[in-house]
């Protein structure tokens, strides 16, 4: 009766464990770092494919969000200089990237499991996600828009006297972007109101 033959695993453990000591951790280590490397490839790639336009929009519901977006300064202005979906909704810095990615898998969890799949059920939702985006935004100093924009920055000529005067204003008072530019680059929700004019 003939012994049955190890599994690949098995084959592999039995290889390793002879091994002197020595030789043992050089392999492992040496396998960490390929590991390493290619997980962290495999990351980035991954990172970087979903960190474009082209994959926002690829849910149906985002299109008519892409169709907002195209009619405002940030897609198309006199300079030339566009924003895009990831310029402004997720954060530059690594940690903050990884943390913002996370939580935008709900909204890609929504679209598969039908909660915002219609522009119609996207549209019943939209003040919820517009007002999380807000507080996002605020909480974090507005640092997308400041990624782009600072107040050190802007031009007294160029901009006008009024605004120039709002946007220094502004600045004395602590406030940050998305205080006064709810609606920059997508429609308000309809039940929006807006503070400032309520006074």
């Amino acid at each position: 009766m003939s012994k049955e033959k190890p599994g690949f695993l098995r084959r592999q453990w039995l290889t390793w464990k002879n091994y002197p000591l020595r030789s043992s951790i050089l392999t492992l280590l040496l396998a960490g770092a390929v590991g390493g490397i290619v997980f962290g490839d495999g990351f980035n790639f991954l990172m970087a494919q979903t960190n474009t336009t082209e994959f926002c929009i690829s849910c149906h519901t985002m299109k008519g969000n892409y169709e907002e977006y195209k009619k405002t300064a940030h897609y198309s202005n006199r300079s030339g200089v566009g924003a895009g979906c990831p310029d402004c909704h997720v954060p530059h810095t690594f940690w903050r990237k990884i943390f913002r990615k996370m939580e935008a898998a709900k909204d890609v969890w929504g679209e598969i499991t039908g909660v915002i799949n219609t522009p119609e059920k996207f549209e019943a939702r939209r003040m919820r996600m517009a007002t999380a985006e807000w507080e996002r935004l605020k909480a974090s100093d507005s640092f997308t828009c400041r990624h782009c924009h600072s107040y050190e920055m802007m031009n007294e000529e160029k901009q006008g006297q009024t605004r120039y005067n709002k946007h220094k204003q502004a600045k004395a008072e602590g406030k940050t972007c998305i205080d006064c530019h709810k609606g920059v680059a997508h429609k308000l929700p309809k039940e929006y109101r807006d503070p400032d004019e309520e006074e």
